[in-house]
């Protein structure tokens, strides 16, 4: 009987295994990126992650997308996380459109116009509260502490981050035009969550300006930078001041290079 129950079991594994590999043989692979491949199942995005991609990551990724979906911004549904062949996956609505990035290098003439778009985007998730995501500032308290400065840089971040004001707007954490999918009706979907935290939005576009600049887009960047702040009635040396703050949280991950850029902003202290 034993015997019988053990063979049942592995039977099921192998139909499993097999649906799963079907499954997979079936979507339509958009593109990769990293150690992320990105499928399409009709009217479904799967979002499946390579290698040794840590778990809570991923399930902290779709925990944040879901919590984001009914606080006023256009979010993709997360419908499911599963795994399959092996692998994580986040299965979440599938937007059809284009990226805001897409958009800015097929119509450089109205890039000042998206970017217009852009700023508004983000003043919108700014806007919004959501007290269920992690705080900012507790995220960069950790990061920073993970970096390889020295003892005396790594004080002085921590206690010019805990002179910040505490903010509870809804921070991105990785808004840039890749993560925008405007659709043929003009209708613009946020996606992306993974870093979604809770905190002064300042860091948030500070962030956001580092990224053009890591994109090799210095004049955008300051284009941002410029918009936002009169759109948002925020000082530039305010924002400013969370640079060397948000580079050296940053640092710990990606690619050397990038590392190097971030950390030549650590000891950066004021701009013109």
């Amino acid at each position: 009987m034993k015997k019988t129950v053990e063979k049942s079991k592995e039977t099921c594994y192998n139909r499993d295994e097999e649906e799963q590999i079907m499954e997979l043989k079936n979507m339509t692979e958009i593109y990769r990126k990293k150690d992320k491949v990105f499928y399409r199942d009709g009217n479904k995005l799967i979002k499946l992650f390579e290698g040794n991609y840590p778990k809570e990551n991923i399930l902290n990724e779709a925990l944040n997308q879901a919590r984001v979906e009914n606080i006023g911004i256009n979010v993709p549904k997360v419908l499911e996380v599963k795994m399959i062949d092996g692998k994580w996956a986040i299965v979440s609505e599938f937007i059809e459109g284009k990226t805001l990035a897409q958009l800015m290098q097929e119509n450089p003439a109205k890039k000042d116009e998206y970017l217009e778009m852009f700023v508004d985007l983000q003043m919108q998730v700014h806007a919004a509260k959501c007290p269920m995501l992690n705080k900012l500032k507790d995220k960069m308290n950790r990061k920073i502490s993970e970096t390889n400065l020295d003892a005396t840089t790594r004080y002085e971040l921590h206690t010019r981050l805990e002179g910040m004001h505490e903010h509870k707007k809804v921070c991105h954490g990785d808004f840039n035009p890749s993560n925008i999918i405007v659709k043929d009706d003009g209708t613009a979907y946020i996606i992306d969550w993974a870093h979604a935290t809770q905190g002064n939005a300042s860091a948030d576009v500070a962030r956001t300006y580092l990224l053009f600049y890591l994109n090799n887009d210095k004049e955008t960047a300051e284009k941002y930078l410029d918009l936002f702040s009169k759109k948002s009635d925020t000082a530039k040396q305010y924002i400013q001041k969370w640079l060397p703050i948000v580079a050296a949280s940053q640092s710990v991950k990606g690619k050397k290079e990038e590392r190097d850029f971030l950390l030549s902003w650590v000891n950066v202290v004021e701009y013109e």
